[in-house]
């Protein structure tokens, strides 16, 4: 179904309204607001990783109370087991009969908070269910419902007790990004209102709003020169020199679905090579393994993203149809 124009309009409407709700206990940072609400929209995960004390667990849990549905938080450690994450089942002597014990991953929006220091064994147990929205216990699959987020943090300064997630989890995440410090004026609004505690945001979002407009988001045009676009941005990532394994398909999948939604929130129905272009580094960089020398020469994924989009032409046509 072709997303009409009236119905794009509605989209950005309601899409500002939710990011405006967020926005009251995040100041500040609207972008990153914005980009991860597109995320979850595009049926992806968000993994947000910067300094201690940004906001990174209070953007995912104002989120949360955002919408009306279930929510859940994870506090990632060493001695976590995965079936602390999916759930486990537990034989009933009086019954006869095993019962499962649905884990925290048995939400809507799903914090991970400090996912870098759960053991590799334990990560693995999000492979699964990010990947398909399903969980696997005791050769039993179960569904965890829709719509379904995963919002993880980490923490890249301390290295003590953390372990390096796996590229194929890196790979599961639709965007990577930060939120960083926020400016002096938004700082000081945070600093004059810290005698009122937390800020609480109210539920606005009905859980059959937030899937209406995922199902519009499916509907927005790509024109086959944007397709193209995406298709020349990602061989470029892996041709470059300094890379060691460049973008996968599913990075190719996660920028395109990506655009779509975010034409959305300028109410267009239909993506431009703009789009592509502002949602490439948060969308492809983290997915880039370098070579060893130019990770020593202190080049970065992101600059290898950013040559890219140098080097590669955009189509001059804007993407209408």
């Amino acid at each position: 179904m072709t997303t009409t124009p009236e119905q794009a309009a509605w989209f950005a409407e309601s899409f500002s309204v939710l990011a405006g709700n967020v926005e009251q206990a995040i100041l500040g940072k609207r972008h990153v607001i914005e980009l991860v609400l597109a995320t979850a929209l595009s049926e992806g995960h968000v993994l947000l990783e910067d300094v201690p004390g940004t906001g990174k667990t209070a953007l995912a849990r104002t989120l949360a109370q955002s919408v009306d549905g279930v929510a859940s938080r994870i506090q990632f450690t060493p001695d976590l087991l995965p079936g602390d994450v999916t759930g486990i089942t537990v034989y009933d002597q009086k019954r006869g009969e095993f019962d499962f014990h649905a884990g925290p991953i048995f939400a809507n929006i799903v914090l991970a908070d400090e996912i870098n220091r759960a053991s590799p064994k334990t990560q693995s147990a999000l492979l699964e269910v990010m990947e398909e929205g399903n969980v696997t216990v005791d050769g039993v699959t179960r569904p965890v419902g829709t719509p379904f987020l995963v919002i993880a943090t980490q923490n890249p300064v301390e290295q003590a007790g953390t372990y390096r997630l796996p590229e194929a989890q890196l790979d599961r995440f639709m965007i990577k990004t930060s939120i960083g410090y926020p400016d002096d004026a938004a700082l000081l609004r945070i600093l004059g209102g810290i005698g009122g505690g937390k800020k609480v945001v109210e539920k606005i979002v009905e859980l059959s709003t937030l899937s209406a407009m995922t199902e519009l988001a499916r509907g927005v045009y790509v024109n086959p020169l944007v397709l193209d676009y995406i298709m020349r941005i990602v061989n470029a990532t892996r041709l470059a020199t300094e890379v060691r394994l460049g973008v996968s398909v599913r990075g190719a999948i996660a920028l395109s679905r990506l655009a779509m939604t975010w034409a959305l929130v300028h109410g267009r129905t239909f993506v431009t090579p703009d789009d592509v272009a502002q949602l490439a580094i948060p969308a492809l960089s983290h997915r880039i393994i370098l070579e060893p020398e130019a990770e020593f020469d202190g080049v970065t994924a992101v600059d290898i993203v950013g040559q890219v989009l140098l080097d590669v032409p955009a189509p001059r046509e804007n993407g209408a149809a």
